[in-house]
């Protein structure tokens, strides 16, 4: 079975758009037709972590219905009490404001009270349901109450194919799961075939549960990679991901979490990396719905040549999240004039007591550095190759497994001949 050309719109939106003329509010995903469709995938799960195929769902429904014991619907009276107030706001003839499409969306989802419609893929449910057809079966890591669970996915992307892996985590109560993805792909030049790899995890954490996912992603110039991922977390539960995206011509990586439980806590760490005329795209969109809960959104890369990057990044504080706390920064370093930066933090509120904070670092390097590598004997070619090849290096040492180390050391040679020899004789 081969791929039909398609053009996903709209993949990564922003929950709010802004002014459409700064073309940031969402990508378009092309999707060449005639690749074949191929996982690639090696899995490594042990016995005692393998889950049915509909954990994640079964553990929503269970959720979903401890959430309505706790937080029963509104009865006549104070629907029709809410009803009033929403059509005074929209009156004009008391001062009042039409609502935004997004006002009235997130409204619309908030009323239907589903956990499972609440819940969001980062880069949307179009381009999740083409990584779930293309890979055809789910893996599922499954965690029990009170241990922990490893697994391994591994995507080995070929030229001409669309190589995709869905991967559900659902962690009982009070479990650990590590969940490692590596996402590689051939660096030398090939046929001139292009490649698609790319995955969809859907992450369901339980009350007191640790999830922790990593996936780097060292994909060869004539790729393009999706990495979808839509988090639930539970009372207490806390979920780490970390991203590193040092690869492929086109990359689009999208992450949507309903911070749903009291308490409960999301860490997202984004390391890029894009030169030449590579392109990074991020949309990141993460809702609070539980009292004091948390998350945090870092991300820092390097931007070289006349390659480009944007960053969409979300925290959307709902009403009733009282003591929450959302917060986001990025640092991205500018090696060359040419490239093009665009970094949209964005925070929604709809509560009182409750604390959102943003900020960037962005920079080009100096005249001052330039003139410093020059007077050592580095021309600009060789300074952007200094600062690409520092993030590879950081990508090395800061590898998960074997798996990861190695896919990041292959590109690093390829990029810049004799990088292996950094790490010969390390463990």
């Amino acid at each position: 079975m081969d791929t039909q050309a398609v053009a996903i719109e709209k993949a990564g939106a922003m929950p709010a758009a802004t002014w459409h003329f700064l073309n940031m509010n969402d990508a378009c995903i092309e999707i060449p037709a005639g690749l074949a469709i191929a996982p690639n995938v090696n899995v490594s799960v042990p016995e005692h972590a393998r889950g049915a195929g509909e954990s994640f769902d079964a553990a929503l429904a269970a959720a979903q219905r401890a959430w309505e014991q706790a937080h029963p619907a509104p009865t006549p009276e104070e629907a029709a009490e809410r009803a009033a107030y929403v059509a005074a706001e929209a009156d004009a003839t008391y001062g009042g404001t039409a609502q935004s499409t997004y006002q009235a969306n997130a409204d619309a989802i908030e009323d239907a009270r589903s956990l499972a419609a609440a819940f969001a893929h980062g880069l949307g449910d179009e381009a999740a349901c083409f990584l779930r057809d293309a890979a055809g079966s789910r893996v599922v890591v499954a965690s029990s109450e009170g241990a922990c669970a490893d697994a391994q996915v591994v995507v080995a992307a070929e030229p001409g194919v669309a190589s995709c892996a869905a991967v559900d985590v659902v962690a009982a109560p009070n479990s650990v799961a590590n969940v490692s993805i590596v996402v590689s792909g051939p660096c030398e030049p090939g046929t001139g075939e292009v490649g698609v790899a790319g995955t969809t995890v859907r992450v369901f954490a339980g009350e007191g549960a640790r999830v922790n996912v990593t996936r780097m992603q060292a994909l060869g110039e004539g790729f393009a990679d999706m990495d979808d991922m839509g988090l639930f977390a539970s009372d207490g539960a806390q979920i780490s991901v970390r991203q590193t995206v040092l690869g492929a011509a086109e990359s689009f990586a999208g992450l949507g979490g309903d911070l749903r439980g009291d308490a409960s806590c999301i860490d997202v760490d984004t390391r890029y990396l894009a030169h030449g005329s590579q392109k990074r795209d991020f949309n990141y969109s993460l809702r609070h719905h539980g009292k004091k809960t948390a998350c945090n959104l870092d991300a820092s890369g390097v931007l070289a040549g006349t390659s480009s990057k944007t960053l969409r990044g979300t925290i959307d504080l709902i009403r009733g999240c009282k003591g929450s706390e959302g917060s986001e920064h990025e640092t991205v370093l500018l090696v060359d004039e040419g490239v093009h930066n665009k970094t949209v933090p964005v925070i929604l509120c709809n509560e009182d007591d409750v604390a959102g904070n943003h900020g960037a670092t962005i920079g080009h390097i100096r005249d001052e550095q330039m003139f410093y590598l020059a007077s050592r004997g580095l021309s600009r070619e060789e300074a952007e190759r200094l600062f690409v090849s520092s993030v590879l290096e950081q990508a090395v040492v800061d590898a998960v497994d074997d798996a990861a180390r190695d896919a990041a050391l292959a590109l690093g040679e390829h990029l810049s001949p004799g990088f292996t020899e950094l790490f010969e004789g390390d463990e």
